[in-house]
């Protein structure tokens, strides 16, 4: 990687960075885990898309930690499950998310891929193999990884299939 592309790379990305610490820290209060967790989902996919896929995964390992700080991150122990499931999203907006005739494809792959990672990992392996948590505080836990993380994905696909072209444009100067 040439000198300035690099400067250019780690300017982009801690950008997306910084988004998406200030926009978890602004929709946290709201108390809504259905706007944070959309709007992550669409600053996962745009920061892939707009800065390629080393920066995507950059922004999706650092979520679930930035999650944490905030106090919107259930526990510390399935950070590394939940940064699983944004990798399988960024990898699939990556990989399939390019080819502009596959937009509903990768929207409907990428949010079914990562919900099944967060559902396997999370509810069906962590929460009663690794975990042996309380009663009360499993069923929470398993509640906020199973159907809420499909909605989230899809929400933030649609959401960044909105925006990521208007940043393209603007990037390319108004073409």
């Amino acid at each position: 990687m040439k000198s300035n592309n690099r400067v250019l790379w780690i300017s982009n990305t801690a950008v997306f960075i910084a988004l998406l610490i200030v926009l978890q820290a602004a929709t946290t209060p709201l108390g809504n885990p259905l706007i944070t967790g959309s709007i992550v989902n669409m600053l996962l996919i745009i920061s892939v898309m707009v800065c390629g896929l080393s920066s995507g995964v950059c922004v999706a390992i650092l979520s679930p930690v930035a999650a944490k700080f905030f106090g919107i991150g259930p526990l510390i122990s399935i950070i590394p499950l939940i940064a699983l499931g944004n990798l399988t999203l960024v990898l699939i907006w990556y990989f399939l998310g390019n080819q502009k005739k596959h937009d509903m494809y990768t929207l409907l792959s990428g949010a079914f891929a990562k919900y099944l990672v967060l559902y396997i990992s999370i509810v069906k392996f962590a929460v009663p193999v690794l975990l042996q948590l309380p009663e009360k505080q499993a069923s929470i836990i398993s509640n906020m990884f199973s159907i809420s993380q499909l909605i989230t994905a899809l929400l933030g696909g649609i959401l960044a299939l909105i925006v990521y072209p208007r940043l393209k444009k603007a990037k390319m100067g108004g073409d």
